[in-house]
């Protein structure tokens, strides 16, 4: 395994990306979008879980998150995302294009990549592998959030807010609760604009679910506290005959960082290799 670090420009912002390669010839390339607040280095160890399977993962700090530049939790729209990610994934298959390439996003990056995969209908991945995804949130917004998020969506899109994640449901694991709270990269802030984005465009992502034509596997925690898991059980029965949808028993948010880490890690490996042939 072969690790690398850098920084690239994607309009006008300096862009932290990362990947571990799994050498010359890997049987994908893959690539990862996080969560809301956090970061693509809370990703290593899936990295290197890739890497011993043969497949090189790819991961980039998103605008106002991380290393990379931006507001915290703001950007103007979800398609400043969407070029983040068009651009890497052009990249990966410029690289080498006879190794497939799939997308992997996670909570607010799984809403991302199927915002992505729905709207953008990209020609250049394989699949993608979606957990927890942002379609609902699991826990209870207060009303007074979503009426201030309304009125500022357009008069004052970068007023910003505390996001009000309940960190302690991301895993089972006290150290990996622990190591998120303190963790200076990650950030509890989310912007007017992208608050109401988040449940506008998880909404609209339920919605267009029979619309999913790339294989899809769609994972989540039964018992996720972050996002809602009927709605993602919902979309996943929606969505084409291509849609893998594994519920976990008992799972909390962070699939790859719970208890069950290094089954939901497998099945992950398992299906990319099957898919890439």
């Amino acid at each position: 395994m072969i690790w690398t670090e850098g920084y690239t420009t994607i309009d006008k912002h300096n862009v932290y990306h990362q990947e571990w390669a799994a050498g010359d010839n890997p049987l994908a390339r893959v690539l990862l979008v996080h969560g809301l607040g956090e970061h693509s280095s809370r990703y290593d160890h899936v990295g290197r879980f890739f890497t011993d399977a043969g497949i090189s993962l790819t991961g980039f700090d998103l605008l106002g998150h991380g290393k990379t530049d931006g507001q915290r939790g703001h950007a103007d729209s979800y398609d400043d995302y969407c070029r983040e990610v068009a651009f890497f994934l052009e990249d990966l298959n410029k690289r080498e294009p006879s190794v497939p390439v799939f997308l992997y996003g996670h909570s607010m990056g799984g809403l991302i990549s199927l915002y992505y995969s729905l709207l953008k209908k990209p020609e250049n991945i394989k699949g993608v592998v979606c957990t927890s995804p942002g379609l609902k949130p699991g826990y209870p917004v207060p009303a007074w959030k979503t009426t201030i998020g309304n009125m500022l969506y357009t008069i004052a899109p970068k007023f910003s807010m505390e996001n009000g994640l309940p960190i302690d449901g991301i895993s089972h694991d006290k150290a990996i609760v622990a190591a998120y709270k303190a963790d200076p990269l990650n950030h509890p802030y989310l912007s007017a604009r992208m608050g109401m984005d988040l449940i506008r465009n998880g909404l609209l992502m339920s919605e267009k679910a029979t619309e999913m034509a790339l294989p899809l596997l769609l994972m989540v925690g039964s018992d996720d506290q972050l996002v809602d898991p009927e709605a993602v059980i919902q979309f996943g029965k929606n969505a084409n005959h291509n849609t893998t949808l594994k519920v976990w028993d008992g799972g909390y948010h962070e699939l790859h960082n719970d208890t069950c880490k290094l089954d939901v890690l497998k099945t992950m490996t398992d299906w990319i290799t099957k898919n890439a042939s």
